[in-house]
């Protein structure tokens, strides 16, 4: 697989990019890895490291997207910037994937734009995956789409499903609709609707989810609008990083707690490994016609290369031709059961 990285997009860019790509090309065997922004920074990166005979490549962009910079106007302003070339770069058949770290905003745009949406999908949703006590399961959307409609929500679940019955390997996902409570009319208009469409396709749905509940792994894939999804993943990450921070500082300030700390020392590490983005790597924009993974801003080295593999594995497994074919067949089903009323 070929993937067209955005080399400057993140808070560590380049530094971080470069050698998340060099661990991944070392350690995924079929990878190669285009470079995509400034030249003589990229180049500056890798003369640090020893990567003769390495498939790596760089493409020169010459504009760097910020963080802060509103789609639209970047897109019209910045027709040289690192990501628009990298997606670009896809677009040409030079690269089966794009991966950045950098303005998640114009990175979907631009890939809507550039490289389009699958047939029959009307918004692309981003899909992260989470930890849970009994499984990881699948969040969708985390921040694509602010404001959705109903159908869009059972767009997400569709395309949710399939991504955790190939990425994760469950047989038959279990989907939950996350509303504020488990009753079939408690919502808002929104999730009403949409848990009418969902519970009359084919997919395995169990109903709402409440938020209290998402973590005990009931679901599979827990379906949102990006406004909720959002907050819940950022809540989320948040928690995680407090309690780590409070079970610290009780062990620091505490003898016996230093001295229990010993003894689960592997506990804790087990703990902050389950709960760290860097190991999941990035989240696909599902709903797009070529693998489009976007990373944390503050991604590191180790984010970056666990996201190059979700880019592989994602190309190698053909996810988005599944996506399309889980589409057909579910217009085929409703179309026959419309037919029969």
């Amino acid at each position: 697989m070929r993937i067209a990285i955005d080399a400057m997009g993140g808070d560590y860019a380049p530094a971080t990019t470069v050698e998340g790509a060099i661990e991944a090309v070392n350690e995924f065997k079929g990878v190669s890895v285009i470079l995509v922004g400034d030249e003589q920074r990229i180049r500056d990166e890798l003369s640090k490291k020893n990567v003769r005979g390495l498939p790596i490549t760089i493409k020169h962009a010459s504009e760097t997207v910020e963080m802060d910079d509103a789609p639209l106007a970047a897109m019209r302003r910045k027709k040289d910037s690192s990501i628009r070339v990298a997606v670009d770069t896809v677009k040409a058949g030079e690269a089966d994937a794009i991966l950045s770290a950098g303005n998640s905003g114009v990175v979907m745009a631009t890939a809507i734009l550039v490289l389009g949406k699958l047939p029959c999908v009307e918004r692309p949703a981003i899909a992260t995956v989470m930890p849970g006590l009994k499984h990881h399961f699948v969040l969708l959307d985390v921040g694509a789409n602010v404001d959705c409609k109903p159908s869009h929500l059972y767009q997400f679940a569709i395309m949710g499903e399939t991504y955790a019955k190939y990425i994760l390997n469950i047989e038959r996902p279990k989907i939950g609709l996350l509303s504020i409570g488990e009753e079939d009319a408690k919502g808002n208009e929104l999730t009403k609707e949409a848990f009418k469409l969902i519970k009359n396709s084919h997919i395995n749905f169990i109903g709402n989810i409440e938020g209290q509940d998402i973590y005990e792994g009931e679901a599979d894939v827990v379906v949102c609008d990006g406004f909720v999804g959002n907050i819940t993943l950022k809540v989320s990450e948040g928690l995680a990083k407090t309690i780590s921070m409070m079970l610290k500082k009780e062990i620091i300030d505490s003898a016996a707690a230093k001295l229990g700390g010993l003894f689960f020392k592997s506990a804790f590490k087990n703990f902050k490994q389950k709960t760290d983005y860097s190991e999941y790597g990035g989240a696909p924009l599902l709903g797009i016609t070529k693998p489009c993974i976007m990373s944390h801003g503050r991604s590191s080295a180790k984010a970056i290369k666990n996201a190059i593999r979700v880019a592989n594995v994602f190309h190698q497994k053909k996810i988005l031709d599944i996506i399309s074919t889980e589409f057909n067949q579910e217009i085929s089903r409703s179309a026959k059961v419309d037919a029969k009323k």
